[in-house]
């Protein structure tokens, strides 16, 4: 399945000591809810039941980063390692089990995690956030084990989390993929993704070769 990483250094954010959502301060606001109060507010737990409505040995979790046990995270880092280790090690990047596993358990991290028979199956994993100034709802991973894929489960977490997006108002949702994994460029732009602004272009080095970066910015607007 096509994997979605974000390595990028984060901006700072300053978290909203409200509780309820503030529109002019959306990100935090947002953030500041409780993980019970943000999915009850846009995803309830009666959605996750039509989502596996033809899924019937699956079990569908949701929550914060906080909220998931330590072996479900790493059930999904050894995933995420599965998938797109090899990715990463051919890449500007590198692979790194610590920093991904930091990452993942940043507090403003949300999930939505499949598992059959207590295995983790498939995950999405998703921030709002600000990103160039916008504040979008960044898709950090999208993954499933190889007997899980092509089964439709992809597009509609995929869904999920745009519906998601639209009801926190954001202006787009963002990701971040290998130019290496053409599958999974070709499947994001099929799902209606397109290059962002801010995806980095090539860069010319000084022996007067062209560098493409190792990864492409895709984003898709909200505001449709």
């Amino acid at each position: 399945m096509a994997e979605a990483s974000h390595e990028r250094p984060r901006k700072s954010r300053k978290r909203a000591r409200s509780d309820q959502v503030d529109a002019t301060k959306l990100v935090e606001s947002v953030n500041a809810l409780p993980a019970t109060r943000f999915f009850e507010a846009y995803y309830p737990a009666i959605l996750a039941l039509e989502l596996l409505h033809d899924y019937k040995s699956l079990v569908f979790l949701q929550g914060a980063a906080r909220d998931v046990s330590s072996e479900t995270i790493e059930q999904c880092l050894k995933l995420i390692e599965q998938t797109s280790a090899e990715d990463y090690r051919s890449s500007e990047i590198k692979w790194s089990g610590h920093k991904k596993r930091k990452e993942m358990k940043l507090p403003d991290m949300k999930y939505f995690i499949l598992l059959e028979h207590h295995q983790v199956i498939g995950f999405v994993s998703f921030m709002v956030t600000y990103e160039d100034g916008y504040e979008v709802l960044y898709i950090y991973e999208i993954h499933f084990t190889p007997e899980w894929q092509g089964k439709g489960l992809g597009k509609k977490l995929m869904n999920v989390v745009e519906d998601i997006g639209k009801k926190v108002g954001v202006t787009k949702v963002m990701l971040t993929v290998f130019r290496a994994n053409q599958r999974a460029v070709d499947w994001y732009i099929k799902l209606g993704y397109a290059e962002d602004e801010f995806s980095p272009g090539p860069r010319k080095l000084r022996n007067g070769t062209v560098k493409q970066p190792s990864y492409i910015i895709l984003s898709k607007s909200m505001k449709d």
